[in-house]
């Protein structure tokens, strides 16, 4: 499995970046997907999560109303919609698969996660 994370990039506050994980060696049908991201100088933290057969989505709190996770199964690709950015929102987006059935509680545990992308990175000026 390779995950392929594009779509990073400086914005100014208030702005909006898609992120897009491109899945490659398996169907994507079959795996529930994460997205994380790691600050400066902070711990790498679960951001967003979506069930291999969309039958939940979460999201951590600070990124409620303002991130979308989605796919897009015919081009085996995730996605991170993210509007009204912050500054705190700055640092290394990437996302995570795993085949395994994925309760929510598991969104944020990454060791649950089997495979990941090299990630890309979000800058957002105040």
């Amino acid at each position: 499995v390779q995950l392929v994370e594009s779509g990073g990039g400086l914005v100014q506050s208030g702005g909006s970046l898609r992120l897009a994980c491109a899945v490659s060696g398996v169907t994507l049908t079959n795996y529930s997907i994460a997205w994380f991201r790691q600050a400066p100088g902070k711990e790498r933290e679960g951001v967003s999560c979506i069930g291999r057969e969309d039958d939940f989505t979460w999201y951590e709190d600070s990124v409620k109303g303002r991130f979308t996770i989605s796919r897009d199964n015919a081009k085996n690709t995730a996605y991170l919609q993210m509007d009204r950015l912050k500054p705190e929102d700055t640092g290394v987006y990437y996302c995570a698969s795993t085949r395994i059935f994925t309760p929510l509680a598991m969104c944020t545990v990454q060791d649950w996660w089997d495979d990941w992308g090299q990630g890309t990175r979000v800058t957002v000026s105040s």
